[in-house]
């Protein structure tokens, strides 16, 4: 069977799977169980492909790389033992058969060249197969998580469709056609609407078999208690309701969840983010007493320590969930145009008739060059909407500087160089860098999220204000000029932009997708595909207004949780990241500085210190400050990014407190380094 709409791997490698599958067939056989729970999972990550020829190709793949490695393996391990690289290996055994010691050695070198192409061999095969095999349930688990994220606010739209005077079949149709709002969960519902339309399939069987294949529990849950209402003729809005209610419950206990796990994670960020500070102490105090490798020291700094916070970050992606969606909507329903296709510079409709009228391509042409010089006259507010677009002249003026400064000799090019003056070089190849690049795209960044922000600062209250005015009897549109003449701030001016627009001709639906395009805030989005959707089916839409309004407070409140208990978080790692920088300043200052002056004491006095002079004797000071200042440095890029990534799911959110971070260590080492 086909599982979903996205592609497979193309005719070439069906071939391959054609010609692996007798292997298929001889490793899994016609009743597998592993090959069953790979079939589901393809369904689920909407892989088209079955098990059988999924399976063959991983094979294959998995074949392949451990044939080649194999290979690699027995000319290795010839190189190694055949030719004496690794000297005579002994068993260890007590023989004294002379016959079978003879045996034993002429085997020896063979069996270890077979045993390394074995070994090696194996490592492919499973890293081929395993990879191949693990992308389904990577992407079924993708598609599980979005989906739970978005139940809460999609069982809302289909509330308030159904209150709007939808019926059951308009609204499976409807939600089929809102992937740019409602992602997997769309995904889920186009696919029963399309197996009833192509397949001749009746709609509840469509949705039994949905519930059946779709990788979310909650949805799988839905769709059932939804079918037993179609089937019984239930009343389909107060089941809706329900499950509004239950699922917006859920949503917040899964907050709740969620935020205590990241609690736990910050408790053990402390623990963990100390531990290389400890070691580099303790390989400072062996260095001293000549007992210690330097290439443990190093590998302490530039190792250890982005390998503790990378891998922390890594976890933590795994419990913070980040908002899915662009938080654009199609403008027009139903077309293979993206709705965030807003590049650089995005021409919307005309490109999709340039080369077949002449007309369209002088269109393109000019509004082309009107673009570039919206662009040229207001630099700073085409950066505040594209913040990435720093990137563009910031990262080549760092790499000018840093080049410059090397290639004039104000920066030194040597190790030994830095060692000399290890605050300048450090400042040079690294806080230019963090400088020139961090400081304007964090402030862009910050400047864009302000004023996007700032439009749903008063939603909820703004969405009650149009459910009170439409329940007295006023269109959507004349609800719409009514609060935008009664409140002030960034949503009321768009509200009066919007009514302006569909005085002079435009639809109200398409001033709506404009409005919240020009912010494509993900939970702006959701409220006004629920807006537009019911607005065309009548301008009386209390109930759904204050649906809308119901699910924005709700998600207020969800935010300020969220917010109130992720800065706990943040300011662990701040307060753990500032003891780390002090602990190293004191250790700095009080302790390499101070031996280091009882041996210059001792070399000019005599032998008063020679004790002193002893121990400072291994240990290069200005080595230790330049690995002391990376360290801490290191610790404030990371720092700074986890910070960001807990407090917004972000990864760009953290620049500031990367730029922020590392001026304070910067400081510090400046005073004391």
């Amino acid at each position: 069977m086909s599982h979903g709409s996205d592609a497979g791997f193309g005719g070439g490698t069906d071939r391959v799977a054609d010609a692996f599958y007798p292997v298929y067939d001889a490793v899994f056989g016609d009743d597998s169980d592993f090959a069953a729970d790979v079939d589901q999972k393809l369904a689920q990550a909407r892989i088209s492909d079955t098990a059988e020829l999924y399976l063959s190709k991983a094979l294959a793949l998995g074949l392949l790389i451990g044939g080649v490695l194999w290979a690699l393996g027995v000319f290795l391990g010839y190189v190694l033992f055949a030719t004496g690289v690794i000297g005579d290996v002994s068993i260890g055994l007590p023989l004294q058969n002379e016959a079978l010691i003879d045996l034993i050695a002429a085997a020896k070198v063979p069996a270890l060249v077979f045993i390394t192409g074995l070994v090696l061999g194996s490592v492919g095969f499973l890293a081929g197969f395993g990879t191949m095999v693990m992308i389904p349930y990577s992407k079924a688990s993708g598609r599980k998580r979005e989906i739970n994220m978005l139940l809460p606010d999609a069982v809302s739209f289909m509330y308030a469709l159904s209150v709007g005077g939808l019926n059951q079949l308009e609204i499976l149709e409807a939600m089929a056609r809102a992937d740019d709002t409602y992602g997997e969960v769309s995904q889920e519902f186009r696919t029963i609407v399309q197996e009833t339309e192509y397949f001749d399939t009746d709609y509840r069987t469509a949705i039994r078999n949905q519930a059946l294949e779709t990788p979310s529990d909650e949805l799988s849950q839905f769709l059932t208690d939804m079918l037993s209402i179609v089937n019984s003729g239930g009343d389909m809005t107060d089941f809706l309701y329900d499950k509004k209610e239950k699922h917006m419950r859920t949503a917040q206990q899964e907050q709740e969840r969620s935020l205590e796990t990241l609690e736990l994670f910050g408790e053990m960020y402390m623990t963990l983010s100390l531990f290389p500070l400890l070691l580099i102490i303790i390989l400072v105090i062996m260095s001293m007493l000549g007992q210690a490798d330097q290439m443990l020291l190093y590998g302490t700094v530039y190792a250890l320590i982005p390998l503790t916070g990378g891998g922390f970050l890594v976890m933590i992606s795994t419990v913070k969930q980040d908002e899915p969606g662009d938080g654009y909507l199609d403008p027009d329903e139903g077309t293979s145009e993206s709705a965030g296709d807003t590049g650089l510079l995005g021409l919307g409709l005309v490109n999709r008739f340039v080369g077949d009228y002449s007309v369209f391509t002088r269109v393109r042409r000019r509004e082309g060059t009107y673009e570039v010089g919206q662009i040229l006259r207001a630099p700073h507010i085409f950066l505040r909407d594209h913040p990435l677009f720093t990137l563009a002249l910031t990262v080549p003026l760092a790499l000018v500087l840093v080049v410059g400064a090397a290639a004039t000799g104000t920066a030194p090019t040597s190790w030994p160089g830095m060692v000399e003056q290890p605050v300048w070089s450090t400042f040079v190849y690294a806080y230019v860098p963090i400088y020139v690049v961090g400081l304007p795209l964090a402030v862009f960044r910050q400047w864009n999220l302000r004023s996007r922000r700032r439009v749903i600062a008063n939603l909820s209250d703004n969405l009650r204000k149009l459910s009170s005015a439409n329940d007295t009897g006023l269109t959507l549109l004349e609800s719409i000029r009514t609060v935008a003449d009664t409140t002030s701030g960034k949503l009321g001016e768009e509200f009066e932009i919007m009514y302006a627009k569909v005085e002079y001709g435009m639809s109200l639906r398409e001033a709506l997708v404009e409005f919240n395009n020009k912010y494509h805030i993900p939970r702006l989005a959701r409220t006004v595909k629920l807006i537009s959707k019911a607005q065309e089916a009548s301008s009386q839409i209390t109930a759904v207004l204050t649906t809308a309004a119901q699910a924005s407070e709700t998600q207020d409140d969800v935010e300020r949780e969220r917010k109130s208990r992720t800065r706990m978080q943040v300011v662990i790692i701040l307060m753990t990241y500032f003891t780390l920088l002090a602990v190293m300043a004191i250790l700095k200052t009080q302790f390499l500085d101070v031996m280091a002056g009882l041996s210059s004491q001792s070399s000019s006095g005599g032998g008063g210190g020679a004790g002193a002079a002893s121990l400072s004797s291994g240990i290069d000071t200005n080595l230790l400050s330049l690995l002391f200042f990376h360290a801490v440095t290191i610790q404030a890029v990371l720092s700074g990014f986890i910070s960001g990534y807990i407090r917004d799911a972000d990864v760009l959110s953290g620049v500031k407190f990367v730029v922020i971070l590392s001026t304070v260590a910067l400081a510090t080492w400046m005073v004391v380094g």
